[in-house]
């Protein structure tokens, strides 16, 4: 799926945008489905999940973000989509021929009051020994800088798992990375963003008129064991793309202490619960 030259862009910055992944259609009809699996939700449930770290780069306006993990025990049509071949063969084309799911998410920032998050790296929330650990961030609608779009620091995955604060959910210090001088990436619906796990990301406030929805789905080489276990889910370790050269038997580690609420990157102190959601 990917050219050489996307591959080779990808090894340099940690991250690529494939245009037009799903057709403007399908993009809209995923649009509904995940509006309709947040309405169903909402109906007996609590789903906003803005994490206290959003003060930060909000300055304390009170923000939304509606949410969802493991959207393929809601959906018929998000689980088919989570095993589309046309992103199991890009992940594929980044972390080898084989791809196994660790955990999806659907988040709907909803308008003039979506949620932002500071710059940060998925890593510390979920750590893995061989660092394959990449997401796919689908665009249902249109993501304009107004709506809060994705932003990165290319090339930042290169320095490795970096120390982050932990207070209001895992983030690096915002005098340091201000997500304002972060790359913007807006997209079309039906564009997708891959990045690792190690690229530092995070997102602005949607102040516009519209929702901007996604889809994420974080993927991983099935022979690359999970640092401490951390993050389960009920879906984890499907295959997406290939086989598991493991069987199912890869290395167990054992949990310890409170891992599967905290996770600790190397040289940091224990303190404050992992949120339940990673912003976008």
């Amino acid at each position: 799926m990917l050219t050489e030259e996307q591959k080779s862009f990808y090894a340099e910055n940690g991250y690529v945008v494939v245009k037009g992944l799903l057709t403007i259609e399908e993009a809209a009809a995923y649009r509904k489905e995940t509006h309709d699996l947040a309405e169903r939700l909402s109906a007996i449930q609590n789903i906003n999940s803005t994490w206290g770290s959003a003060d930060i780069v909000s300055k304390g306006k009170e923000t939304k973000l509606l949410h969802c993990h493991d959207v393929q025990f809601q959906s018929g049509a998000l689980a088919r989509l989570i095993t589309d071949e046309r992103i199991g063969k890009t992940a594929a084309d980044i972390i080898g021929p084989n791809v196994q799911l660790h955990h999806t998410k659907m988040f709907i920032k909803p308008s003039e009051k979506g949620s932002p998050f500071p710059m940060h790296q998925d890593a510390p929330f979920f750590p893995h020994d061989n660092h394959s650990m990449i997401a796919v961030v689908i665009h249902f609608d249109d993501a304009p800088i107004e709506k809060g779009c994705l932003r990165v620091v290319p090339g930042s995955h290169k320095l490795g798992m970096l120390p982050h604060i932990p207070d209001g959910s895992w983030h690096l210090p915002p005098e340091e990375y201000p997500v304002e001088e972060a790359l913007p990436l807006p997209a079309k619906a039906g564009d997708a963003l891959f990045f690792s796990y190690l690229t530092i990301h995070g997102s602005g406030l949607n102040v516009s008129d519209e929702a901007r929805t996604t889809l994420l789905i974080q993927m991983r080489d099935p022979a690359d064991p999970p640092t401490i276990r951390t993050h389960e889910s009920r879906g984890q370790g499907m295959m997406l793309y290939g086989v598991d050269p493991t069987c199912g038997r890869g290395p167990v580690r054992e949990k310890k202490g409170n891992e599967e609420a905290v996770a600790m990157p190397m040289g940091m102190s224990m303190g404050g619960a992992m949120a339940p959601a990673m912003g976008r």
